[in-house]
């Protein structure tokens, strides 16, 4: 048996592409930076790497997902890993990339687009996600307590 699983947790790289295959199918590509840790072997300090995740999401949620997502947007993704090959000019290239089945978002919707989607720091930003909303609660009646007995250590049969 195998598992294929994969979360990750990132900011978008690049602002979603959306298409159609031939068949009418949507298919929705974008990258999502995700930072490693690594020590420096020259300074000794630890520092972040960035490793550059190529996701996808086909079918209905690809085209509303395309209007959510937008360069750096924050987001965690649950999918599984797929594995692709091709040949181009004679070179043979292959990449591995996430096919998404579940997106969280982390940003709020449309933060940060100021001047045609560009942000400052790179396009990375962090934010921590919004509280959510609480519904009111129906009223319940009061919890009534029960009687006082005596009760002692002794009459609990074990």
């Amino acid at each position: 048996m195998s598992i294929n699983r994969v979360n990750i947790s990132g900011n978008l790289t690049r602002d979603p592409e959306l298409r159609s295959t031939s068949g009418g199918t949507q298919v929705l590509t974008f990258g999502v930076a995700v930072n490693d840790r690594r020590r420096n072997p020259q300074s000794g300090e630890w520092e972040d790497v960035p490793n550059y995740i190529d996701c996808v999401v086909f079918g209905n949620r690809a085209e509303p997902l395309s209007r959510f997502l937008s360069k750096g947007s924050k987001v965690a993704i649950e999918g599984k890993l797929r594995w692709s090959s091709w040949e181009r000019d004679g070179q043979k290239r292959s990449k591995i990339e996430v096919i998404v089945d579940e997106v969280e978002f982390f940003s709020p919707r449309n933060q940060g687009q100021q001047g045609g989607g560009q942000q400052g720091n790179g396009g990375y930003q962090s934010y921590s996600a919004p509280a959510p909303a609480r519904a009111p609660q129906p009223s319940r009646p009061p919890v009534q307590t029960p009687p006082s007995a005596d009760v002692y250590d002794e009459d609990i049969p074990f």
